[in-house]
Order: structure tokens, then sequence, then C-alpha cells
């Protein structure tokens, strides 16, 4: 195998080229059209089929604890598949998600997988866990089409016009929509994209690197190469959990590494930025922490779900061959239930499937959604709590509340509610404290941070700041 001499590491960095820009001037405020005149500076990414990262004994004893780690939860996790893969692969999607600021609450995500299409977020991220089932289907064939089909899957509710190819057009990360010339980084021109996936599937077949590295790497060098308009930072993630599947190192559930890279969402574009100047370490260490990080999150998950099935089988009076012992089962998987789902199910009749649920209910295993008598569903808070939680994430119920005064701090964001009646169809998810009200608007205090836009149209750092004293 080659050796690049170019960085301190043996790893190649990627180079700059100018490109011609071709854009809309017409579209830019005269006084900056001069930013974006002329042409711009896109990357070059190198070939990386044969290269050897040179990595510190720190980081190969990172990634040894960290594989190990991993290997040992999914043996463990072997008797309790059919739950806890759901849970984990739930909290995997929504994690990824947000690390892209799209979020939205656990109660939404679980009214997603039942065809509510209301949350266009909570669609995006079903629409990413479809993709992230996807890529372990195709794990054992990982090349160029399986890569476009696992974006096809991701994109193509929101996005159909580009499924099915690379990009054709120049995409760049931060600066202005105007052009890529005050952007952060560039990823190379379209006409490279094809021969720099196909040395990346040539990277993936080697043998010779171990698995948590190669996964590490490949998703960079994926970053990198940015091979679609839109879904690359998802797709690349999903991309993990092929490798890690593909090359043996999970078998039965998904690691939610995603979950683990949102300890320190910082520190991974950064890691992403030292991997394209020629230093792999810092994604290296950055995946084997975050994958170490979702093993022992996963492990959490899997006692509490231990738990409360116990304490609800405990509590369950009625017979043990009764349909509502075999819906537990059901809203363990799926948090969010109506009649219809359990009917269908479990194979029984709707009134078969209404008294399940009364059962469930009145163990308060279950709770009605809203106080309506049509179209009901009920939540399983117990559920939904860890589904989409992350390793630096209390447990929903360690949450205390109190009035809270936002006076000043809500200028701009509230112009949709205009009125006292429109205000008052004001909502509260009691799992992720999400307040929503019908114009689309929601407060998530899970978001709300750093000046980052919500959905919705953004919030000052100040809530986040109110919210973390409400919940001490």
């Amino acid at each position: 195998m080659a050796t690049h001499p170019g960085s301190p590491t043996g790893w190649p960095a990627t180079t700059l080229e100018s490109v011609r820009w071709v854009g809309d001037v017409d579209a830019i405020p005269r006084r900056h059209r001069g930013d974006y005149s002329g042409g711009y500076q896109a990357n070059i990414v190198p070939p990386i089929a044969s290269a050897n990262a040179h990595l510190s004994a720190g980081s190969r004893a990172a990634l040894d604890e960290a594989t190990a780690h991993i290997a040992r939860f999914d043996a463990d996790m072997s008797n309790e598949i059919a739950p806890l893969a759901s849970i984990l692969l739930r909290s995997e999607s929504a994690s990824s998600s947000r690390i892209e600021h799209l979020t939205a609450s656990a109660r939404a995500i679980a009214a997603a997988e039942l065809g509510d299409t209301s949350q266009r977020n909570a669609a995006e991220i079903i629409a990413n866990s479809t993709m992230m089932t996807a890529a372990i289907r195709l794990a054992d064939r990982l090349d160029a089409e399986s890569i476009i089909e696992m974006h096809r899957q991701l994109m193509e509710p929101m996005r159909p016009d580009i499924v099915g190819h690379w990009r054709t057009q120049p995409v760049w990360i931060g600066g202005s929509r105007h052009g890529p010339h005050t952007a952060d980084f560039v990823p190379p021109k379209h006409e490279r994209v094809p021969a720099a996936i196909d040395d990346l599937i040539a990277h993936l077949a080697r043998d010779d690197v171990s698995v948590l590295e190669q996964a590490a790497i490949a998703h960079a060098q994926f970053e990198t190469i940015h091979p679609f308009p839109d879904g690359n930072g998802r797709t690349g993630r999903a991309i993990v959990h092929s490798i890690l599947r593909a090359k043996g190192l999970t078998r039965n559930v998904t690691v939610p590494v995603s979950a683990g890279l949102l300890q320190d969402v910082d520190q991974y574009f950064a890691a992403l930025t030292r991997y394209r100047a020629g230093d792999p370490s810092p994604v290296v260490e950055c995946f084997a922490d975050a994958s170490f990080a979702a093993a022992h999150h996963g492990r959490a998950i899997a006692a509490d779900l231990s738990e409360v099935r116990a304490r609800w089988q405990d509590a369950l009076k009625v017979r043990s061959h009764a349909a509502a012992h075999r819906a537990l089962d059901v809203v363990s998987e799926q948090p969010v239930v109506d009649v219809a789902y359990i009917s269908q199910a479990l194979g029984i009749s709707d009134r078969r499937a209404a008294d399940a649920i009364d059962a469930l209910v009145s163990i308060d295993a279950l709770r009605q959604i809203g106080s309506g008598q049509r179209n009901r569903r009920w939540q399983a808070p117990e559920i939904l709590a860890p589904s989409t939680s992350s390793p630096n994430e209390s447990p929903a119920g360690s949450r205390r509340w109190r009035d809270l005064d936002f006076a000043g701090t809500l200028d701009g964001v509230l112009a949709n509610i205009d009125n006292d009646e429109s205000f008052g169809r004001v909502s509260v998810d009691e799992v992720s404290g999400t307040i929503s009200w019908p114009c689309g608007l929601d407060l998530d205090p899970d978001v709300l941070h750093g000046g980052h836009p919500t959905a919705s149209g953004g919030a000052p750092t100040v809530l986040k700041e109110h919210w973390l004293q409400a919940s001490r």
C-alpha cells in the first residue's frame, strides 16, 4: 500500500483548483455583486484507496476499546432485538437529523410512523429511518448504486428531483446562498464526483483496515466529496452503519453513533475540517468516542426498557393470553398507536384491539393524546422518552417544570400568533417539552441553542438558558 508523505500522518490533504462561476448576478443585491464575480476555488479530493493513516498509539487504543465495546453490546443485545432495535434505530435517525438542525418531538416522530404527515420535520426523520434500514439491507454490496439507493430512500419524499444520480451542479458549505466565493468549504466540482466515489468504494473493499477506522475515514471522505445537492450528512452517517454491518462488527442492532456525535457536534465538524487538511486522527478518535458513548447509551436504553416492561407485566391484571400482553410488544416498538394499528399488528378485531388499549391505559402504559373521541391515538411516554434521546441528555422524567416569563425574548418569533384565541391553542408535548401551535410554530427546548434557527424561524439563546434553569 502506498503512503502519502504530504502530511505528517501520511494522509493526503485536499488541494484547490480554480473553477469558472456561472451565477444569476441579477439575484444578488448590487452592493454584494463584487463578492460573487469571477471564479472560485473548489477542493480536489485526493484518492484514498491505497492510503494508510499513521495513527497515534492513543488513537489506536481508542479504536480498540470502542470496537470491543460495540461488539459486546451487539452480542449482549441479541436476545432483545425486537423492541430495542426499533428504539435504537429511531434514536439514531433522530440524532443524525438533529446534527443537521432537523428536529421533531418524539411523539411527532412516532406519529409520522403511523402515516401522520402534518409535521414535515418528523416526516423527514422517518425518511432518515427508512434510509438507515436500507443502509443495513444493502450492507452486503457497498457500491455506488447502493449509496444512490440510500439517498433515494431519504430524499425522494421531499426532493424527488435530486435522487437517482450524483449532483450536476456546484455545492458549498457555509457562506451565502448567492455563490461559493465566501463558503467555509467548497466540495469538488461535480465532474469529479463519480471517480471520487469509485475510489471510496475501492477503499471500502479493503480488509486490512480496522472496521471503525474504515467507517470513520469513509464517512469523512464521503462528506468531503459531497456527491448530492442535499442529504449528504445523513447519507454519510447511514453509510457508517452499512460498513459496521458489512464488516461484521454489528449483527443484531443499530448502534446509535450519531447520538454519540451529539455530545460535541462542534468537535465532529472540526474533525472533518482536520481530515481535509490531511489529518484523519481527529475524525477517527471522534467516531471511536461516539461509538463508545453510543454503546453505553444503548445499554441504558435497554435497561430502562427492561424495567418498564417488567413493571407493565406485573401491573397487567388480565389473562396471560389476553391481547393486552401481546400489545405490550407492539407499543414497545411503536410508542404511538391507534386502534387500527393494534388491530393490524396483532391480527385481531377492532373491538379486541380497543379492549387491549383500555387495559394498557389502566396501568398507565398508554395515555390518550388529546381529549377528542374521534381519530383517537395513544402514546407510551416511557418508551417515547428514550427513543430520541442522546447520551448527553437526562431522561425526560428528570425534568422539572415551572412557569417562565419569556417577555421580551420572543420578538418576531410569535408573529403568526396575533390574538389571544390563536395563542391559546398551544399544546405542550409531555415527553419532549416542545411547545407547539397549530400554525406550525414550535419551540423545542432541545434545539433552542446558540442562536441556531428552529424549523419555524428562530429564537434567541436566552430561551435555551431559561429552559436549562427550569430543568435543573
